[in-house]
């Protein structure tokens, strides 16, 4: 099956799945990308590789009348992490398939990965749909693979669950079964839409305990929570902590060693290990 990509690294490993499973790429769709958080790097150096065009601005109805027109309708078009909404491939593609970051219908929307972790939920997933026109994740569900999550995991290790999930989704059940799971795809029902996270959902509240601001931290990892710090505050990447009854108000700076800044919080401490007052999208660089 010939198929064109649009997305980017983010769950770039569905293009690679794609090709172990003996599926020919046509065509990238990518957008431009900030380097900091999204890279697209990986799948622009794999389409150079492989000698197939690379188009950076959205996918028109013109470019998917384009590819029907060389390739007629033997052809998929696959979407993951990609921003845009897609139409136009009914009747031009035979399949059009969507690999989005969670268990659907739970956690519709642009980025679920924060909540998963926030909410502790306990296992996860990656589902492969039909690209639905009218709405964003609510396509018919060909297959999920679903896998644990633990009270350890971050959102990088979240993420590369989910990278891994989505290379096992392309090259085996949509890879090999597309014709059959396409036949046999499911109505997703009821769901819900997680919206995009806004800086109040990533700014720490010591108020409400050690463990409780640990588990914020980990759900953002590299993407940083705002910590307040008297009249400042800081971007945190990463926080240790422990229980210890104290009378220290929640917020308080208690102790300073080098980098590492001792915060009271409810019922114990939270120690900031890589923090900046600068804001990695801002400062460019992840090192700390």
């Amino acid at each position: 099956m010939k198929f064109a990509f649009a997305g980017i690294d983010f769950l770039g490993s569905a293009f690679d799945g794609l090709i172990e499973a003996g599926w020919q790429p046509i065509k990238l769709f990518t957008r431009p990308c900030d380097g900091i958080y999204d890279h697209n790097d990986v799948v622009v150096a794999r389409a150079r590789q492989l000698r197939i065009p690379i188009q950076l601005s959205r996918i028109r109805p013109d470019d998917i009348l384009a590819l029907h027109q060389a390739h007629g309708r033997d052809w998929a078009l696959v979407v993951a992490g990609y921003p845009w909404r897609v139409t136009g491939w009914p009747g031009r593609a035979r399949y059009a398939i969507n690999f989005h970051p969670s268990p659907l219908p739970t956690g519709r929307g642009p980025y679920p990965l924060f909540k998963a972790i926030l909410d502790s939920y306990e296992s996860w997933g990656v589902t492969a749909h039909v690209l639905a026109e009218d709405g964003f994740d609510t396509g018919d569900i060909l297959a999920q693979d679903i896998f644990p999550v633990g009270p350890t995991d971050t959102h990088e290790t979240l993420l590369s669950k989910c990278r891994m999930a989505s290379q096992r989704l392309a090259s085996g059940p949509v890879g090999k079964e597309i014709a059959h799971r396409w036949r046999s795809a499911e109505p997703q029902g009821d769901g819900s839409y997680w919206p995009r996270v806004t800086d109040a959902d990533r700014t720490l509240d010591f108020r409400q305990g050690v463990d409780t601001v640990l588990r914020q931290v980990r759900a953002f990892g590299a993407v940083e929570t705002i910590a307040r710090l008297g009249e400042g505050r800081v971007f945190v990447a990463a926080a240790e902590g422990w229980h210890e009854a104290h009378r220290h108000a929640p917020g308080t700076v208690v102790h300073r060693y080098r980098r590492q800044v001792i915060v009271a919080a409810q019922g114990g401490y939270v120690q900031l290990t890589r923090w900046s007052p600068v804001p990695l999208a801002e400062a460019g660089q992840i090192g700390r």
